[in-house]
C-alpha cells in the first residue's frame, strides 16, 4: 500500500526514516530478544535510548546547562495544569495571552489553581491574528507570563516573542524544533510529542533549574517538576516507546542540519503554499492575517462549505489526507510539520489549481 501525504494536525506525520528504523527494530531490539516496548525502563538498552533522546534535544536546542529536559505523561493538556501548580505561588497572579483555543484551555486550567490576568485576547478575532507586541504590558510582580507559540486551529504563530519581566512560559506543542530560537528567553517550554517529535504519549518540558524550587509543598509529589528532574524522568515508568521514537526523530532532525536546517525547509514549504492561496484571486482565502501566518498549520476557506467538503473528499482520493479544518472553525487546514515532505506540498498545490479550474 502506498503512503499518502498526511496533513493531519496530530497525531501527525513522522519521518519515514524513523518509522522504518522502528519497524526493523520492533520485534528484536538490538539482539535483546525483546521489543523496546517490552523491556524494563531500568535496563541498559532502554537507558541508552533515554539518554540519547535527552542529549539530542539538548543539542538541537543549544540548551544551556542551567536547563533540564523532562519527559512527562499527559501531553500538553496536563501541562496546562502543571505549570500553575508549580509556578503560581499563593498571593501571585499569572499573566496569560489568549490567542486562541489552546491558550483558552490553558487559562481555564490556571484559574482552577489561582488568579489569572489576561493581558491580551485575540481568540475571537476574524481574520485570526496575534496581539501586537507594542500593545502588551506585563507586571513585574506576576508569577510568570504564558503564551501559545503556534495556534494549531487558528493557523497563527508568534514571529517574535515578547520580552517579559518575569519567566516566559510557552506551549510549543505544534512548532517545537521547527525554527531557531534563544531558549534563554524562556523559563519553561512544553510540547506534546505528537506533532513534531513522535507519537502521542508524552510531553517534553524544558525548564530553567531555578524554577524547580518554586513548587509549593501542597502540590502532590508526582505533579512537581522537581520530582521528575531529580529522577531524570524515571520517577515512574515513562512512555518508553514514545521516547524511543523521539530519539529516532531527533536523530533525523540532526541529520537534516538541526533546527536551522529544518527551519529553511519549513519556511520554503509554507511560502509555496501561501503563495498558491494568495494567487487564487480569492477562490482560496487565508484565514490568518499575513504577518501572523503559521509555517506549521496553513488554514484557508473556499467560497462555501459545500465546496470545502468536496475539496476534502477529492483531495483524499488523490492521497492528500487530513485536510479538513478543525471541527470548531471548519475550512481547510494543511499541517506541514517538520517531517512533512516538500513533495507533498507540491502535490497539494497542483491539486488546488486543478480543483479551482474545475470549480471556480
Amino acid at each position: 500500500m502506498a503512503r499518502v501525504y498526511n496533513f493531519g494536525a496530530g497525531p501527525a506525520v513522522l519521518p519515514e526514516e524513523a518509522l522504518l528504523e522502528a519497524q526493523r527494530e520492533l520485534f528484536d531490539y538490538h539482539g535483546s530478544g525483546m521489543s523496546i516496548m517490552e523491556m524494563s525502563h531500568r535496563g541498559k538498552e532502554y537507558a541508552a535510548v533515554h539518554e540519547e533522546a535527552i542529549a539530542n534535544l539538548r543539542r538541537l536546542l543549544h540548551l544551556p546547562e542551567d536547563y533540564d529536559v523532562l519527559f512527562l505523561q499527559g501531553g500538553a493538556s496536563a501541562q496546562f495544569a502543571m505549570v500553575p501548580l508549580n509556578l503560581l505561588t499563593p498571593g501571585q497572579i499569572a499573566e496569560y495571552v489568549n490567542s486562541g483555543a489552546w491558550a483558552s484551555k490553558a487559562i481555564k486550567e490556571a484559574k482552577v489553581r489561582g488568579s489569572v490576568r489576561v493581558v491580551a485576547d485575540t481568540s475571537k478575532d476574524i481574520p485570526t491574528r496575534l496581539p501586537a507586541l507594542e500593545s502588551l504590558t506585563f507586571s513585574p510582580d506576576a508569577a510568570y507570563v504564558h503564551l501559545t507559540s503556534n495556534e494549531t486551529i487558528a493557523g497563527t504563530q508568534w514571529a517574535v516573542f515578547p520580552t517579559t519581566p518575569t519567566p516566559l512560559v510557552a506551549d510549543m506543542s505544534s512548532d517545537f524544533l521547527s525554527r531557531a530560537m534563544d531558549v534563554r528567553q524562556f523559563g519553561l517550554i512544553y510540547a506534546g510529542a505528537q506533532k513534531n517529535l513522535g507519537p502521542a504519549g508524552c510531553a517534553v518540558v524544558v525548564i530553567r533549574k531555578d524554577l524547580l524550587e518554586r513548587c509549593p509543598e501542597d502540590v502532590p509529589i508526582f505533579f512537581r517538576y522537581r520530582t521528575h528532574a531529580a529522577e531524570q524522568s524515571l520517577y515512574n515508568t515513562p512512555p518508553t516507546f514514545t521516547i524511543y521514537m523521539i530519539m529516532l526523530t531527533t536523530r533525523w532532525l540532526i541529520a537534516q542540519g538541526g533546527v536551522e536546517g529544518i527551519e529553511r525547509r519549513n519556511r520554503e514549504k509554507a511560502a509555496k503554499l501561501y503563495a498558491a492561496i494568495d494567487a487564487s484571486s480569492g477562490f482560496y482565502r487565508g484565514t490568518a492575517v499575513p504577518e501572523h501566518r503559521s509555517i506549521m498549520n496553513v488554514t484557508w476557506r473556499l467560497p462555501n462549505e459545500a465546496l470545502e467538503e468536496k475539496f476534502v473528499k477529492e483531495a483524499a482520493a488523490r492521497g492528500l489526507k487530513g485536510l479538513k479544518g478543525h471541527r470548531s472553525v471548519g475550512g481547510i487546514r494543511a499541517s506541514i510539520y517538520n517531517a512533512f515532505p516538500p513533495a507533498g506540498v507540491d502535490a497539494l498545490i497542483e491539486f488546488m489549481r486543478e480543483f479551482q479550474a474545475a470549480n471556480g
